[in-house]
């Protein structure tokens, strides 16, 4: 059973019914599961051909009811942990899921904790299971923890051929998950204890963010020093050793990036009386990408004799990253949001995101398009944000008026500008 069908618990559910186990989906949100008993899968990562497949099959069910839980084997907890309105992690999902499964636990069942958090986290899930069941975690019951290490899109990469780090409240609880994942997974890693698979996965994001902030800082000063710093990271990617290349954008999306550093910081405050600097600053960094993606377009437009006030302003790509339809925590939404308060009429061409989710918060009031001749000549500028292959680059080279490319995809001339 696999609590949260999202872009984690989706994969996991299928790939487990896959595997041969009975694999039940079990989701809170009943628009969902309805989605899914259809045979319909959300999630890009998953095929609904091969979700319904299964489902036809019996080996993958989804359910909202709670009552369905009753006589699992193995419970995995793949649920979000956001960020609260003060910018602290917010465990509430976490924890309500343990409280709904503490009350089908039973003895000797596997119970494994895969959402991103801070170290400390599987432990106080553990009091919350045992404080509802009467059980005690490692003795009556096993518990464990094991990050995922989803990337949505990645064909190369993914939950099969990615390696499994997994960590156990006890020996035994270990032995239980690492049995249960390699079932699933091409290698099984296992980690020394909770803190530490809990510790691995939050630097594993971090070292991306802290990277991705220095080449996000380096953008306007190498724009004011008069040279590409696409060209620039190219070049020092050459570099065969000591140097991992990241490559600038108008911000951070998905939940990775813009949220596990704070969670890191977070708890570092706590531990230590110290945040860490470092993380903190590249957070800022990032953050203030689409602030500066809008003066930058501000500035272009009133050169060509445009107010951005009444301008409109077609943004290609919603999602946070190429080739997904993932809009969670998308730099979009902020520069959609920016261009609104300066009065800016605001278009949004994404093949990948539903009309449905680009009228969500963040990108609500915006008017979904196609990017067409007709649509990329009629706006008054065009933005890159997520450089998905469906575009037709050449395209919008011939029909657009003006171009700020944030992702260093486009030739540059007198009407396309970078980063």
């Amino acid at each position: 059973m696999v609590i949260g069908q999202g872009y984690v618990g989706l994969p996991l559910a299928v790939r487990a019914a896959e595997a041969g186990h009975h694999a039940i989906g079990y989701d809170v949100d009943a628009d969902r599961t309805r989605t899914l008993a259809a045979g319909t899968s959300p999630v890009e990562d998953v095929d609904s051909i091969r979700l319904a497949g299964l489902t036809a099959a019996g080996l993958y069910r989804a359910s909202d009811r709670p009552g369905d839980l009753a006589g699992f084997d193995v419970a995995v907890i793949a649920v979000p942990t956001p960020l609260a309105a003060d910018r602290t992690p917010d465990l509430t999902f976490i924890e309500a899921a343990a409280r709904t499964l503490g009350e089908h636990l039973r003895p000797g069942v596997l119970v494994v904790l895969e959402s991103t958090t801070y170290p400390g986290t599987t432990r106080q899930i553990a009091r919350i299971l045992q404080e509802v069941s009467g059980l005690n975690a490692g003795g009556d019951f096993h518990l464990a923890y094991s990050p995922e290490r989803i990337d949505p899109g990645n064909r190369v990469w993914t939950l099969q051929t990615t390696p499994k780090l997994v960590a156990g409240i006890d020996a035994a609880s270990r032995d239980a998950a690492i049995a249960f994942y390699q079932g699933l997974v091409d290698q099984v890693v296992p980690v020394a204890d909770l803190e530490t698979a809990e510790l691995a996965k939050l630097l594993e994001n971090t070292t991306r963010a802290v990277n991705i902030a220095l080449v996000n800082e380096l953008a306007p000063f190498c724009r004011d020093l008069g040279v590409s710093v696409w060209e620039v990271v190219a070049a020092a990617g050459t570099k065969p050793y000591g140097h991992l290349a990241h490559r600038p954008g108008p911000g951070v999306g998905g939940h990775c990036l813009p949220v596990d550093s704070l969670y890191l910081s977070w708890a570092a405050g706590q531990v230590s009386g110290r945040r860490l600097a470092l993380v903190d600053l590249a957070c800022q960094v990032n953050e203030s990408m689409p602030a500066y993606v809008v003066a930058r377009l501000e500035q272009a437009l009133a050169g060509r004799g445009t107010k951005l006030a009444g301008a409109t302003v077609l943004l290609l790509g919603l999602a946070y990253k190429a080739d997904t339809g993932d809009v969670r925590e998308s730099p979009a939404a902020a520069v959609a949001g920016l261009l609104a308060e300066k009065g800016a009429r605001v278009w949004g061409a994404d093949p990948h995101v539903d009309v449905h989710l680009r009228t969500a918060p963040g990108f609500a009031g915006h008017m979904p398009v196609e990017a067409d001749p007709a649509t990329l000549a009629a706006a008054d500028a065009v933005v890159v944000l997520a450089d998905h292959a469906a575009f037709d680059y050449d395209l919008v080279t011939h029909h657009a008026s003006y171009v700020l490319d944030c992702r260093g995809r486009l030739p540059l001339s007198e009407t396309v500008e970078a980063l």
